[in-house]
């Protein structure tokens, strides 16, 4: 991933966080045919048996990813956090001299690994169970295992194969206009927040963080 410096973020304890935010991961992989990308849910584990932690998820059995992996078992898995577009026009600067673009700010995390697969219902009942736990804790009657009957279940864990995969390297780029003017910074935050939405206002909220003496 080209990384500008200032756009480095290296403090573990944000980069978990957004995993942990945004747990949905584009997982990429190199198969037979070349490149391919599977969107998994995947549980994190900063202490787990990676230098950097543990990511675990599961792949339906249908899906080659899993065999292919025992002989290609590299893998780069990507966290996409909060975006938002940046119009020009928010940028004081622009309307003196018109010399400003468009852009997108983002946050984003990039975890590189190996994956190990876990084919045993033990590791997928476990795992499913965590993952549903940390999914419905903001619903009002949590959806749990034990509402569905236990055959079902026994079933549905069948059709599934458990991922791990052993960080190797996690890197986080915070694109949040670093680079700009202060005034120009403060005049995107401050349209990312009129126009409201939960997006824009994590992104303002970065952009405000990344130089908290902007205010």
């Amino acid at each position: 991933m080209y990384m500008p410096p200032q756009y480095e973020e290296a403090r573990p304890e944000l980069l978990h966080q957004l995993i942990a935010d945004h747990p949905l991961g584009a997982l990429v992989t190199v198969g037979p045919d070349g490149l391919d990308a599977n969107h998994v849910p995947f549980e994190f584990v900063p202490s787990g048996d990676g230098p950097l932690g543990t990511l675990r998820a599961h792949v339906a059995r249908a899906n080659p990813l899993w065999r292919e992996a025992t002989e290609r078992p590299d893998a780069l898995v990507i966290f996409q956090g909060p975006t938002a577009y940046i119009s020009p026009n928010w940028y004081p600067s622009k309307h003196e001299e018109h010399r400003k673009v468009p852009t997108y700010n983002y946050l984003v995390v990039h975890a590189h690994g190996r994956i190990v697969v876990h084919d045993d219902e033990a590791f997928v009942r476990g795992l499913v169970a965590r993952l549903t736990r940390k999914m419905e804790a903001g619903e009002p009657a949590p959806w749990k295992m034990g509402d569905a009957p236990a055959d079902y279940i026994s079933q549905m864990l069948s059709m599934i194969v458990g991922i791990e995969i052993q960080v190797t390297k996690l890197v986080g780029k915070w694109k949040l206009g670093q680079e700009k003017e202060a005034r120009d910074r403060r005049g995107a935050i401050a349209a990312l927040r009129e126009r409201g939405g939960d997006a824009r206002a994590q992104v303002a909220e970065a952009m405000f963080k990344a130089k908290p003496e902007l205010e």
